[in-house]
Protein backbone atom coordinates (compact mmCIF):
# COMPACT_ATOMS: atom_id res chain seq x y z
CA UNK A 1 0.00 0.00 0.00
CA UNK A 2 3.01 2.34 0.99
CA UNK A 3 3.84 2.25 -2.53
CA UNK A 4 0.71 2.88 -4.04
CA UNK A 5 0.18 6.16 -2.33
CA UNK A 6 3.84 6.95 -3.62
CA UNK A 7 2.97 7.01 -6.85
CA UNK A 8 3.58 10.46 -8.35
CA UNK A 9 3.04 10.89 -11.55
CA UNK A 10 3.70 14.84 -11.74
CA UNK A 11 7.57 14.58 -12.48
CA UNK A 12 7.06 12.58 -15.83
CA UNK A 13 5.28 15.86 -17.20
CA UNK A 14 8.65 17.67 -17.96
CA UNK A 15 9.95 15.48 -19.30
CA UNK A 16 7.21 14.92 -22.09
CA UNK A 17 8.98 16.01 -25.36
CA UNK A 18 11.91 13.89 -24.76
CA UNK A 19 9.62 11.05 -23.96
CA UNK A 20 7.38 11.89 -26.89
CA UNK A 21 10.96 12.11 -29.47
CA UNK A 22 11.73 8.66 -28.02
CA UNK A 23 8.22 7.19 -29.23
CA UNK A 24 8.51 9.08 -32.55
CA UNK A 25 12.28 7.58 -33.35
CA UNK A 26 10.41 3.97 -32.07
CA UNK A 27 7.52 4.65 -34.53
CA UNK A 28 9.77 5.73 -37.91
CA UNK A 29 11.94 3.01 -36.83
CA UNK A 30 9.28 0.65 -36.67
CA UNK A 31 7.61 1.52 -39.98
CA UNK A 32 10.31 1.66 -42.47
CA UNK A 33 11.89 -1.67 -40.66
CA UNK A 34 7.83 -3.24 -41.71
CA UNK A 35 6.81 -1.68 -44.79
CA UNK A 36 11.07 -3.07 -46.38
CA UNK A 37 9.88 -6.26 -44.54
CA UNK A 38 7.33 -6.77 -46.95
CA UNK A 39 9.07 -7.09 -49.85
CA UNK A 40 11.98 -8.95 -48.55
CA UNK A 41 9.90 -11.07 -46.63
CA UNK A 42 8.00 -11.56 -50.40
CA UNK A 43 11.09 -12.53 -52.44
CA UNK A 44 11.79 -15.22 -49.47
CA UNK A 45 8.72 -17.01 -49.68
CA UNK A 46 9.16 -16.91 -53.70
CA UNK A 47 12.78 -18.79 -53.68
CA UNK A 48 11.51 -20.63 -50.72
CA UNK A 49 8.34 -22.32 -52.64
CA UNK A 50 9.48 -22.05 -56.45
CA UNK A 51 13.11 -22.60 -56.53
CA UNK A 52 15.37 -25.15 -56.48
CA UNK A 53 16.76 -27.54 -53.70
CA UNK A 54 19.82 -25.68 -53.10
CA UNK A 55 18.14 -21.86 -52.80
CA UNK A 56 15.03 -23.64 -50.80
CA UNK A 57 17.46 -25.33 -48.46
CA UNK A 58 19.56 -21.42 -48.06
CA UNK A 59 16.34 -19.39 -47.48
CA UNK A 60 14.98 -21.98 -44.48
CA UNK A 61 18.50 -21.71 -42.91
CA UNK A 62 18.30 -17.78 -43.09
CA UNK A 63 14.98 -17.70 -41.95
CA UNK A 64 15.08 -20.60 -39.04
CA UNK A 65 18.02 -18.71 -38.11
CA UNK A 66 16.84 -15.41 -37.74
CA UNK A 67 13.54 -16.43 -36.09
CA UNK A 68 15.65 -18.58 -33.61
CA UNK A 69 18.56 -16.43 -32.27
CA UNK A 70 17.77 -13.23 -30.29
CA UNK A 71 17.32 -10.16 -31.76
CA UNK A 72 19.49 -8.21 -28.98
CA UNK A 73 22.42 -10.91 -30.49
CA UNK A 74 21.99 -10.20 -33.99
CA UNK A 75 21.56 -5.93 -32.98
CA UNK A 76 25.01 -6.56 -31.31
CA UNK A 77 26.31 -8.41 -33.99
CA UNK A 78 25.46 -6.45 -37.22
CA UNK A 79 26.73 -3.12 -35.65
CA UNK A 80 29.94 -4.79 -34.29
CA UNK A 81 31.15 -7.50 -35.52
CA UNK A 82 29.78 -7.15 -39.12
CA UNK A 83 32.10 -3.90 -39.82
CA UNK A 84 35.05 -5.71 -38.58
CA UNK A 85 34.64 -8.40 -41.38
CA UNK A 86 33.57 -6.39 -44.29
CA UNK A 87 34.84 -2.74 -43.77
CA UNK A 88 32.03 -1.46 -44.04
CA UNK A 89 31.02 1.18 -41.31
CA UNK A 90 27.03 1.96 -40.39
CA UNK A 91 25.64 3.79 -37.38
CA UNK A 92 23.89 2.78 -34.59
CA UNK A 93 20.65 4.01 -36.36
CA UNK A 94 21.40 2.30 -39.67
CA UNK A 95 22.36 -0.94 -38.09
CA UNK A 96 19.19 -0.74 -35.70
CA UNK A 97 17.12 -0.38 -39.40
CA UNK A 98 18.95 -3.56 -40.47
CA UNK A 99 18.71 -5.97 -38.19
CA UNK A 100 14.95 -4.72 -37.14
CA UNK A 101 14.46 -5.05 -40.73
CA UNK A 102 15.81 -8.58 -41.19
CA UNK A 103 14.19 -9.81 -37.54
CA UNK A 104 10.59 -9.05 -39.62
CA UNK A 105 11.26 -10.33 -42.81
CA UNK A 106 11.86 -13.97 -41.86
CA UNK A 107 8.69 -13.98 -39.72
CA UNK A 108 6.63 -11.93 -42.84
CA UNK A 109 8.23 -14.95 -45.07
CA UNK A 110 6.40 -17.77 -42.77
CA UNK A 111 3.37 -15.94 -42.62
CA UNK A 112 3.40 -15.54 -46.26
CA UNK A 113 3.89 -19.24 -46.80
CA UNK A 114 1.10 -20.08 -44.09
CA UNK A 115 -1.04 -18.02 -45.92
CA UNK A 116 -0.25 -19.95 -49.78
CA UNK A 117 -0.62 -22.89 -48.04
CA UNK A 118 -4.66 -22.04 -47.33
CA UNK A 119 -4.77 -21.47 -51.29
CA UNK A 120 -6.50 -24.16 -53.06
CA UNK A 121 -4.31 -25.78 -55.53
CA UNK A 122 -7.00 -25.51 -57.85
CA UNK A 123 -5.56 -22.56 -58.41
CA UNK A 124 -2.90 -23.00 -59.44
CA UNK A 125 -3.74 -25.70 -61.83
CA UNK A 126 -6.11 -22.82 -62.96
CA UNK A 127 -3.32 -20.21 -63.72
CA UNK A 128 -1.12 -22.99 -65.31
CA UNK A 129 -3.87 -24.18 -67.20
CA UNK A 130 -3.52 -19.85 -68.87
CA UNK A 131 -0.08 -20.35 -69.33
CA UNK A 132 1.25 -18.86 -66.78
CA UNK A 133 4.42 -19.03 -65.52
CA UNK A 134 5.36 -18.88 -61.89
CA UNK A 135 6.06 -15.39 -61.47
CA UNK A 136 3.03 -14.33 -63.15
CA UNK A 137 0.88 -16.65 -61.32
CA UNK A 138 2.11 -14.98 -58.09
CA UNK A 139 1.61 -11.36 -58.40
CA UNK A 140 -1.51 -11.73 -60.71
CA UNK A 141 -3.14 -15.13 -58.87
CA UNK A 142 -2.11 -15.84 -55.66
CA UNK A 143 -0.97 -12.40 -54.07
CA UNK A 144 -4.12 -10.87 -54.48
CA UNK A 145 -6.05 -13.41 -52.49
CA UNK A 146 -3.71 -13.95 -49.75
CA UNK A 147 -3.86 -10.38 -48.42
CA UNK A 148 -6.56 -10.96 -46.66
CA UNK A 149 -5.97 -14.19 -45.67
CA UNK A 150 -2.54 -12.91 -43.54
CA UNK A 151 -3.54 -9.55 -42.16
CA UNK A 152 -4.80 -10.98 -38.68
CA UNK A 153 -1.32 -12.42 -38.43
CA UNK A 154 0.82 -9.95 -40.60
CA UNK A 155 -1.12 -7.45 -37.61
CA UNK A 156 0.56 -9.28 -34.68
CA UNK A 157 4.20 -9.22 -36.59
CA UNK A 158 3.91 -5.68 -36.86
CA UNK A 159 3.28 -5.55 -33.18
CA UNK A 160 5.58 -7.61 -31.97
CA UNK A 161 8.09 -5.59 -34.49
CA UNK A 162 7.19 -2.12 -32.90
CA UNK A 163 7.81 -4.01 -29.66
CA UNK A 164 11.31 -5.12 -30.64
CA UNK A 165 12.06 -1.71 -30.95
CA UNK A 166 12.83 -1.53 -27.07
CA UNK A 167 16.01 -3.52 -27.48
CA UNK A 168 17.70 -1.28 -30.21
CA UNK A 169 18.46 1.16 -27.27
CA UNK A 170 21.26 -1.30 -26.70
CA UNK A 171 23.39 0.40 -29.71
CA UNK A 172 22.62 3.66 -28.06
CA UNK A 173 19.43 4.56 -30.54
CA UNK A 174 17.02 7.26 -28.95
CA UNK A 175 14.26 5.08 -29.07
CA UNK A 176 11.31 5.12 -26.44
CA UNK A 177 12.63 2.67 -23.92
CA UNK A 178 16.09 4.19 -23.83
CA UNK A 179 14.98 7.69 -23.57
CA UNK A 180 12.87 6.22 -20.47
CA UNK A 181 15.89 4.83 -19.00
CA UNK A 182 17.07 7.93 -19.01
CA UNK A 183 14.35 9.82 -17.96
CA UNK A 184 14.42 7.17 -14.78
CA UNK A 185 18.05 8.23 -13.75
CA UNK A 186 17.28 11.50 -13.57
CA UNK A 187 14.01 11.25 -11.41
CA UNK A 188 14.31 7.59 -9.99
CA UNK A 189 10.55 6.85 -10.90
CA UNK A 190 10.76 3.22 -12.00
CA UNK A 191 7.13 2.72 -12.18
CA UNK A 192 5.79 5.98 -13.00
CA UNK A 193 8.50 6.43 -15.68
CA UNK A 194 8.03 2.49 -17.28
CA UNK A 195 4.56 2.44 -16.84
CA UNK A 196 4.59 5.57 -18.61
CA UNK A 197 6.25 4.33 -21.42
CA UNK A 198 4.17 0.78 -21.26
CA UNK A 199 1.04 2.92 -21.72
CA UNK A 200 2.82 4.71 -24.55
CA UNK A 201 3.49 1.04 -26.65
CA UNK A 202 0.05 0.18 -25.84
CA UNK A 203 -1.61 3.03 -27.39
CA UNK A 204 0.25 2.56 -30.42
CA UNK A 205 -0.03 -1.11 -30.56
CA UNK A 206 -4.35 -0.24 -30.26
CA UNK A 207 -4.01 2.29 -33.70
CA UNK A 208 -2.20 -0.98 -35.20
CA UNK A 209 -5.31 -2.95 -34.27
CA UNK A 210 -7.72 -0.37 -35.36
CA UNK A 211 -6.06 -0.46 -38.96
CA UNK A 212 -6.10 -4.03 -39.38
CA UNK A 213 -9.17 -4.26 -38.76
CA UNK A 214 -10.19 -1.14 -41.00
CA UNK A 215 -8.35 -3.15 -43.37
CA UNK A 216 -10.16 -6.31 -43.11
CA UNK A 217 -13.32 -4.54 -43.09
CA UNK A 218 -12.45 -2.75 -46.70
CA UNK A 219 -11.15 -6.78 -48.11
CA UNK A 220 -14.77 -7.88 -46.96
CA UNK A 221 -16.67 -5.36 -48.82
CA UNK A 222 -14.66 -5.82 -52.05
Amino acid sequence: MELLVDIDFSPIWQYRIPLLWGLFNSVWMFIVAFMLSIPIGLILVFGRLKFGVVLRFIVVAFVDFVRFTPLLVQAVWIHFALPALTGVNTSATQSGLIVLTVHVSAYVCEVLRSGIAIIPKGQYDAAQGLGMNNRLMFFKVILPQLWPLILPPLANVAVAAFKLTAILGILAINDLMKVANRVNNLIFRPVEVFTTAALMYLFVGLLLIALVAYLEKKYQKQ
